[in-house]
């Protein structure tokens, strides 16, 4: 026999509650009485009369007016799958009320027999931001700094290890009245007690400053404060003001961190700037860690309760459940920025986070404990690995990034589009028409990468934006111009796409990926590949991947991979609309420049257009088109361009076209789905469809 739980609506009003019996829990802890008002009016309760079922949590409904009458209704239900074999847990609401979340992730943990478990560590840091810094009126007593170590001891019994640390910026010690100026004293009679950070001299912000040698100055004017005063700011930890200079990153920041202070660790809100705090990432630059801080909804001026937006209520609701609790419940590592003034006055900071500490240890089995920067930082990278690589954002398209982002960068010499390859497809062809356009300026060329910067897809990303931007132009000839950078080794990275989309827009160029892969490997033998000595063009194209060599397996990778251009371009429309994808026939480029260069200014939307049929011409020797001298003479590409070679024999062509006959059938539905109208001609030949 089946039977079925009842399932009732019912007006569940007040109190929640969990059973202590039940198996399902593991983050949410019984015992504990949460009472009302629930959230919202559509709760539904359960019944049943057999031990197939077994209540997880319970609300109250109220018959008579009177708490001791409450009625207590199953609104979380545990089916123990006893008649048909499936184990379930039915909720009667939604995951709007705090306590239903943590029942969903036990759930999950329960039904999958713990393989979606997650950690029940959680690492926790408090950072108070300027501890001399603030104005008279605001700052902490004597007392104050008394009930701040009271305090610290007892947080210590819920989470062990922990310490307040303090940031300093020295130069406004005793800046206060005499009671706070007492205040300071206090703090720094108490050293030992704390752990410290270093925070810059005057608080000033250090994308404000581009001249590295007054950076350092106004660093060691603070480390030679913490000396003079016994603080032990050794942490290799530092947080810049207003989170300047972390991200976006301003280089001289990160230089005389390193010289000054040894840093190895920091944390910014900005990266990326995001609420709620959860979702926020860290990455590593130059060698220093920077971890996501979360926010606990205290700040500057929040210094007395009946003046906190929402008042005591919505300061308590962050706490008991709401946006604080689930950030420490969702993040393994938490580091919470807070500032002096919080600690003073109503000490809202002190009953903040003891109150969200024994919240959490009421109501969950989470295990509380509090490392430093470099510990949580080593941790932090080994859980998010994949969060060591930075991505670069576009600091134009936030406010916020602008105001902490040096002046001397301008949002006018970032590259508005990208010529993405695929190699020898007539990328530097493209290059060479579009930087004759007076409305349109190329990055300055690279000496190290064969003028194309390389940027999106090797080492020089980890440089940073502003060795990127140094390749653009930043005069007043071109702040008007359109600027672009062309780098045809980006089109086929599984990496290049996700980088670029936090940035720019693009525009690709496609030839008969048989012919690219033969132009490939002749541009590798003028270059003395060692591969192309000793092997022909069709042993490298037809080489048995499982026995060949690995120098030759790269080698053939190489000259075959990039010319799968569905697969490829499908992963650009992973981040890109498609509308923000110009792809340029490049068999149309050679034989018909002009009208291919017409429709990409179309794609610009540059008025007025450029005429180009004016500007270059057909040159018989070098057999392509080339630039119109004002003398009347043509400048073509160089000699290692448009060179004659044999042509492809036709055994490596029939293979060719055999092994790109599914990435070519792709190609021919994508460029359909994109509504392009004409099929290139290369294309239909390479297919020998009867077009």
């Amino acid at each position: 026999m089946y039977v079925d739980a009842a399932i009732q609506n019912f007006p569940v009003t007040d109190d929640a509650m969990l059973n202590s019996a039940s198996p399902v829990l593991r983050v949410a802890r019984a015992g504990g009485v949460y009472q009302g008002p629930l959230p919202g009016d559509d709760w539904s309760v359960f019944t049943a009369n057999h031990t197939t079922y077994e209540p997880v949590a319970w609300g109250s409904n109220s018959s008579g007016g009177e708490r001791d009458e409450y009625i207590p209704l199953a609104t979380v239900m545990q089916d123990h799958g006893m008649y048909d074999g499936i184990s379930r847990v039915l909720f009667g609401n939604g995951l709007n009320f705090w306590l239903h979340r943590l029942l969903f992730l036990d759930s999950l943990s329960y039904l999958s027999k713990g393989l979606l478990s997650i950690s029940l560590e959680r690492q926790v840091l408090v950072d108070i931001d300027d501890i001399f810094v603030g104005e008279s009126g605001i700052r902490m007593w004597k007392d104050d700094v008394h009930d701040l170590i009271e305090t610290q001891d007892r947080i210590r019994q819920l989470v062990p290890g922990f310490k307040f640390n303090l940031g300093f910026s020295g130069k406004y010690f005793h800046r206060g009245t005499w009671e706070e100026n007492e205040g300071d004293d206090t703090i720094l009679e108490n050293v030992d007690k704390f752990n410290w950070f270093c925070h810059m001299w005057n608080h000033m912000q250090p994308h404000l400053y581009n001249n590295e040698t007054h950076l350092e100055y106004e660093m060691s004017l603070n480390k030679a404060f913490a000396e003079a005063h016994g603080i032990p700011a050794n942490s290799s930890y530092s947080v810049a003001p207003h989170h300047s200079g972390v991200y976006p990153v301003h280089e001289l920041l990160y230089t005389v961190w390193k010289k000054v202070w040894k840093i190895r660790v920091t944390s910014t809100e900005e990266y990326p700037h995001l609420r709620p705090a959860r979702l926020r990432r860290g990455f590593v630059h130059r060698g220093i860690k920077v971890l996501p801080r979360q926010t606990c909804g205290l700040f500057t001026h929040t210094i007395y309760v009946d003046r906190y937006p929402g008042g005591r209520r919505k300061l308590d609701e962050s706490i008991m459940g709401g946006e604080l609790f689930q950030t420490i419940v969702y993040n393994p590592i938490n580091v919470f920025m807070s500032h002096m003034s919080n600690y003073g006055s109503d000490r809202l900071a002190l009953y903040t986070f003891e109150s969200v500490f024994q919240f959490i240890r009421c109501w969950t089995n989470l295990k509380l404990v509090s490392s430093g920067p470099m510990e949580l930082a080593d941790k932090y990278f080994k859980m998010y690995p994949e969060e060591i690589d930075p991505v670069w954002g576009n600091p134009c398209l936030d406010q916020r990034h602008l105001k902490i982002w040096s002046y001397k960068k301008s949002c006018q010499h970032l590259p508005k589009f990208l010529v993405i390859g695929p190699q020898k497809t007539g990328t530097t062809a493209l290059y060479t028409f579009l930087s004759m356009h007076p409305n349109i300026s190329a990055n300055i060329p690279s000496k190290e990468t064969f003028e194309e910067i390389q940027f999106f897809n090797g080492r020089n990303y980890y440089k940073g934006l502003d060795w990127y931007m140094q390749f653009f132009p930043s005069n007043d000839s071109v702040d008007n111009k359109i600027v672009f950078e062309k780098s045809a080794t980006y089109f086929d990275s599984d990496i290049v796409p996700k980088r670029v989309q936090a940035l720019l827009p693009n525009v690709t160029i496609l030839i008969s990926p048989a012919k690219r892969a033969y132009s490939w490997y002749q541009h590798a033998k003028a270059h003395g590949d060692p591969n192309t000595l000793k092997y022909s063009f069709h042993q490298v194209i037809t080489a048995n991947e499982s026995v060949a060599p690995k120098s030759l397996r790269d080698f053939r990778n190489r000259c075959l991979n990039p010319g799968k251009y569905a697969l490829h371009i499908e992963r650009w429309l992973d981040y890109f609309h498609h509308n923000n994808l110009h792809i340029i026939d490049g068999d149309q480029l050679k034989s018909n420049p002009v009208d291919v260069l017409d429709q990409f200014q179309k794609f610009l939307k540059i008025t007025p257009p450029f005429d180009y049929s004016s500007h270059i011409r057909y040159d018989a020797k070098k057999g392509f088109f080339c630039k119109v001298l004002e003398g009347g003479g043509n400048k073509c590409l160089g000699k290692g361009k448009g060179r004659q070679y044999a042509t492809m024999d036709a055994e490596s062509y029939k293979y060719l076209r055999e092994y790109y006959m599914p990435y070519n059938t792709a190609l021919v539905k994508l460029l359909r789905k994109l509504e392009h109208t004409t099929i290139p001609q290369w294309l239909k030949d390479d297919l020998s469809y009867s077009w």
